[in-house]
């Protein structure tokens, strides 16, 4: 696939954009407060929990600590983990990819303990509870 001179310096004002908002100079696990944190080459910090990055929930403080920042400053790397997270991403609060992200919406949504779902499940419970699935013909 031949790429355009067009279609190359596009790509580069496009990377030079996602630079702007900061590359990420620094990079350490804290193991106290079990975080990573992460400095950006425009002088801001920032930290986010281990529990809610894809590939790094339940790893241990060792594993966690080997983190390999890339030549661009755009992506971290867990070598031992086998796990990359992007930084413009943790930037706008993504922690993962969509189906990981929808996975983690979607358990906490099922964990959720309110009195219209109490009053549905006793409903539930005085019709005989869930009805069966249908099997397929």
């Amino acid at each position: 696939m031949a790429v355009s001179e067009t279609e190359f310096k596009q790509a580069q004002a496009r990377a030079a954009a996602k630079c702007q908002a900061g590359r990420a100079v620094t990079a350490h696990y804290d193991r106290l407060a079990a975080r990573v944190v992460v400095g950006l080459d425009n002088g801001v910090q920032f930290a986010f929990p281990v529990s809610s990055a894809e590939g790094l929930a339940g790893a241990s403080p060792d594993d966690l600590s080997d983190i390999e920042i890339s030549p661009a400053g755009l992506g971290l790397h867990w070598p031992k983990l086998d796990a990359d997270v992007y930084v413009p991403a943790l930037l706008q609060g993504v922690f993962g990819s969509k189906q990981w992200m929808a996975a983690q919406l979607g358990a906490s949504g099922g964990k959720a303990r309110t009195n219209a779902k109490s009053a549905a499940a006793r409903e539930n419970g005085r019709k005989g509870g869930r009805p069966r699935r249908a099997t397929p013909a």
